[in-house]
């Protein structure tokens, strides 16, 4: 994706915790939610504001 918001290495790592088959999907969540609050960065907690809403 063209506007895809930067991943921090903190955010990335967090990213890892989620088991591998369902992280593709959990990535464009979380991209979509930054892009959605105006986000350029992926850090670890704009990953904690998405993981809160998306349970």
């Amino acid at each position: 994706m063209a506007n895809s918001p930067v991943w921090t290495a903190e955010a990335e790592k967090r990213l890892k915790e989620i088991p591998f088959f369902v992280r593709p999907a959990a990535r464009k969540k979380i991209e979509k939610f930054a892009q959605e609050q105006g986000l350029a960065e992926i850090t670890e907690s704009v990953y904690e504001a998405a993981k809160k809403q998306f349970g």
